[in-house]
């Protein structure tokens, strides 16, 4: 049985998230032409997890079917994310440049704010569990605030990364090279080779065209005890999105082709040869709630009245979405595998 953890304060979540609230148009746009970047690759027919053929479209959100996995419960794109909607959506079109700090200032605050609370979770769990010396190699490093942020609590960590932008940013803004740029499938062979104790993913998993070759990897190398990775989840931000066609679909939009269960990420560690022994729930569904709400009642020309709601709703946004966390079925979740 899994130690449990619910919930994390919003913050200042929403003054990092602007962007989303301001220019709903100008990121709907983006997330419609990657959606029609999916839609033009081949029908996904088996689930990305366990292989199970898929039944129909369950909903539809954004122009995208979705289908859910009668034996593992994952949500699955009716489209597959194959390397060609990689290339496109990763190299070509830099998705990476929508969430690069502008500054020194603003990375740090982004590093403490947002990693330097994942990493600490991770240090304290295997903490707990007797690890003396945590070594990590963090997949998908994007700018490298998750490398930089074990890194200063002490821990062993570099970090590798697709984007060329990404990396010379990351290592820029950290003062030291502390990611190394690869190619798309350059990861497996890193995760083969790695001497690391630790593979940590923060929101990269969803991403990886070949999830399963990278899942073998894991389970081949016996260097590797655990795995801390957060993914996003089958959740009330699902049917948040699917109801409002006309705001910004930050969750299953973009580059989230699929999105986890419970179900699905214990089969996933099954079949690595590990259990999940840590979860760390906290979703924005209900900012995503808040966020659609606000951009429907400025579109309606009520922006007075948009502040008057936002005065009322926004002191109780970490108490209601700490009744969804409870729920098991909010948008994010933190989990940590061992091998068993």
């Amino acid at each position: 049985m899994s130690e449990k953890k619910y919930s994390k304060p919003f913050g200042n979540l929403n003054s990092m998230k602007q962007t989303f609230f301001k220019d709903n148009d100008g990121m709907l746009a983006m997330a419609d032409n990657m959606a029609d970047i999916l839609l033009s690759q081949p029908e996904r027919t088996n689930c990305k997890i366990c292989g199970a053929k898929l039944p129909g479209v369950f909903f539809t959100s954004h122009k995208i079917g979705y289908k859910k996995c009668d034996v593992c419960g994952h949500l699955n794109s009716e489209c597959i994310d194959n390397d060609e909607f990689a290339s496109k959506v990763y190299v070509e079109d830099d998705y990476s440049k929508n969430y690069s700090a502008k500054d020194k200032e603003s990375y740090r605050k982004r590093l403490e704010s947002i990693y330097t609370p994942k990493a600490q979770y991770l240090h304290d769990c295997l903490t707990k569990d007797g690890v003396d010396e945590i070594n990590i190699l963090d997949i998908g490093a994007g700018c490298g605030y998750f490398s930089l942020a074990a890194k200063e609590l002490g821990m062993n960590a570099k970090g590798i990364e697709v984007s060329p932008s990404e990396v010379e940013y990351g290592n820029k803004m950290a003062g030291e090279d502390i990611l190394t740029r690869v190619g798309l499938t350059d990861s497996i062979d890193y995760i083969k080779n790695t001497d690391c104790n630790v593979i940590s993913a923060i929101g990269v998993l969803e991403h990886l065209t070949h999830l399963d070759e990278n899942i073998d990897a894991i389970k081949q190398n016996s260097n590797i005890q655990y795995v801390y990775a957060s993914v996003p989840m089958f959740s009330f931000s699902c049917a948040f999105e699917a109801a409002n066609q006309e705001c910004y679909n930050r969750h299953m939009g973009g580059t989230h082709t699929h999105l986890f269960t419970n179900e699905s990420i214990r089969y996933m560690a099954e079949k690595m040869g590990f259990s999940v022994e840590y979860e760390w729930r906290f979703g924005s569904d209900i900012n995503d709630l808040y966020r659609f709400l606000r951009v429907s009642i400025e579109k309606n020309g009520s922006a007075e009245f948009a502040d008057y709601f936002a005065e009322k709703f926004v002191p109780l946004l970490d108490r209601l979405q700490n009744v969804l966390d409870e729920s098991d079925f909010s948008s994010e979740l933190h989990f940590i595998l061992k091998r068993k």
